[in-house]
Order: C-alpha cells, then structure tokens, then sequence
C-alpha cells in the first residue's frame, strides 16, 4: 500500500509557459502587469491536470512510502523520470539505502514500476517498518494536457471569481476534462 507522497523538489519549470498564457489570454506582447497573476494561474492549471489525471507533468521530486516491496510493481506516481534512493529499515532495525544494483526502473509511461534484477533478491524489512522511495517524477506533456491547462488559465483569467450572475453558464471543465482523459493513471 501506497502512502500520501511529499514533493521534495518543486518544479523548477512549468508545462506551459508564462508567453502562452498571454497568448491564451489575449495580452498583448509587452504587457507585465499581469504576469504575477498568470504565474499563479499556471501553477494552479498544472496542480489541477496533475490531480485529474493522477500524474506529475511537471519534473519534481517526490518522496512515498509504502509497506512492502511487493508495491513497487504500481509505483504511486507517474512518469517516473529517476530513482533516487530506495530506504528502508533491514530486520535488525538499521536504516538501509538499497543498492541499485538490486533493481531496475520500468518506465513505462504513465505506469512505471520497479522491479529485481535476474538473480538478486529483496532485502527484509523490519516488521511495520515502511521503504521510502524517493525519486525524479515528471515528462513530456502531451499537447492535449497543455490545451487542457491554457483552457483553464483562460477561463479563469476572465471569470476570477467562483460564480458569474447575469450570464449564461457554460461547461470549459467538460472540454478540460475530455482532453485529459486519455491521460489518467490507473483509469
């Protein structure tokens, strides 16, 4: 079992850049005034897409614990990008760093998992005692990821407030939704 991961590292890019977001918007070339809020919008179209879709677009350094070996066959976050470490506490209590001569990373797409090398076996853990992965997450995002993500940014550049009175509704989460989709984990 997979415990709440922690980001350890926060992306030092974004999927989609703050030139985009304008062009989406319509701000002209030049004009600054709205870029403090359009940084803000991008983090948030990204944290969205990466919670819809259970995936990180975005290259960032997690930390998730689980109970046993056995759960690395699903790692609890996608693409995997690296590993970095693999602890765990061996059965005598002592705090153990797995080499990774023991293992191998399976980075297939948006279900990556890690898995023994022919001939090598998983230590023992400590009873109750959890294995810490920690390890580089994100990828190359795909275009429908990044339309979903400026439709976003658009839609609430011009709607800032969580209801509009006086208009006709329309459904922009439907259309966000729709393009990310096809990108979910575990879907």
């Amino acid at each position: 079992m997979w415990y709440p991961s922690t980001v350890l590292a926060a992306p030092a890019a974004e999927p989609v850049t703050l030139a985009d977001a304008q062009v989406q918007c319509g701000i002209l070339p030049g004009e600054t005034h709205f870029d403090t809020l359009l940084n803000r919008l991008i983090k948030a179209a990204r944290a969205h897409a990466e919670e819809y879709c259970n995936a990180r677009w975005a290259e960032q350094t997690i930390s998730s614990q689980c109970d046993s070996f056995a759960d690395f066959a699903r790692l609890s976050e996608g693409p995997l990008k690296s590993v970095t470490t693999i602890g765990y506490v061996d059965a005598s209590g002592a705090a153990q760093v797995l080499d990774d001569a023991v293992y191998q990373e399976q980075k297939d797409g948006l279900e990556p998992s890690i898995s023994i090398k022919s001939g090598q076996t998983w230590p023992r853990i400590r009873l109750g005692s959890r294995i810490t992965l920690t390890a580089v997450y994100g990828g190359a995002v795909p275009e429908s990821v990044q339309h979903a993500m400026l439709m976003l940014i658009g839609h609430w550049f011009v709607n800032r407030d969580a209801v509009v009175t006086g208009t006709i509704t329309t459904t922009i989460p439907m259309s966000v939704d729709a393009l990310l989709s096809n990108h979910r984990r575990g879907a």
